[in-house]
């Protein structure tokens, strides 16, 4: 996978998903962490699955793997849809006025993320409410998906659970979007997805005790603080046109198309 797609650093992307990550311990890690819990599943359980007790598998490692798999390849699905839709208005391509635009919006996602990890800001609890008409169609299929005991239900399960409504997913959608491909898009999914990769593993082997760490004010407000720089950061150098070089690395810029 190139470091960047079409003028949209990749890297930034997947720092980004690493630093958001604490959300996703409280969105999914609930789910992950049940597979090392010695309970069956509760018949009629409610939603969202982070309530979930599963049954004990045997290679956590490996139920961990595939849950994770399927929800990643969720994102690049996502994304393939939000770049291929840009793609086929092909306008952020030829109006750069309305690319600079589109870049500083983008950054700006990325600030309220920061704002929202923090919980200095709400705002994209906005978006979350709008998802859940989506959420509402895909919920009903984990229960039909029966307990996750193999890896391919795992895996299955992952594929739903990745279209939960998530400020975070949709802020770096957005991001996704201005690659105007299908193939760019996705590639920013991935990036961000592989981002989150790390600390879900994690949760999957080391359970309530990882959580419990990073649901802690000071950890989320960390967090938060570099992701809100990344949007800053970003923002004031599309804003501010200074020259390319190891700045670019951190920020969501505007480049050269391929």
């Amino acid at each position: 996978m190139s470091l960047s797609t079409h003028g949209i650093g990749l890297l930034p992307v997947f720092l980004v998903g690493l630093s958001g990550s604490v959300h996703c311990a409280g969105m999914c890690g609930g789910v992950v962490g049940a597979l090392s819990m010695a309970r069956t599943r509760p018949r009629g359980f409610p939603l969202p699955v982070r309530t979930v007790a599963m049954p004990v598998l045997s290679h956590p490692a490996l139920f961990a793997a595939a849950y994770n798999g399927g929800r990643i390849a969720s994102y690049a699905a996502a994304g393939a849809l939000a770049g291929g839709a840009a793609g086929g208005a092909a306008l952020l391509t030829g109006l750069p006025a309305l690319q600079a635009g589109a870049y500083v919006l983008a950054n700006l996602m990325l600030a309220a993320l920061g704002l929202y990890l923090m919980d200095a800001w709400r705002g994209l609890a906005l978006l979350e409410r709008g998802g859940q008409a989506l959420w509402r169609r895909v919920a009903p299929q984990l229960e039909r998906l029966g307990p996750p005991a193999t890896p391919a239900r795992m895996f299955a399960a992952g594929l739903l659970w990745g279209w939960l409504p998530c400020g975070m997913v949709y802020s770096v959608l957005v991001t996704a979007m201005l690659s105007g491909s299908a193939l760019g898009g996705a590639s920013v999914m991935l990036a961000f997805g592989l981002g989150t990769l790390p600390m879900l593993a994690a949760l999957g082997l080391a359970g309530a005790r990882l959580r419990g760490w990073l649901g802690r004010r000071g950890v989320r407000q960390a967090c938060g603080l570099l992701v809100l720089a990344f949007g800053l950061l970003g923002l004031y150098r599309a804003v501010a046109g200074l020259p390319a070089g190891w700045i670019d690395v951190l920020c969501l810029v505007p480049g050269a198309n391929p």
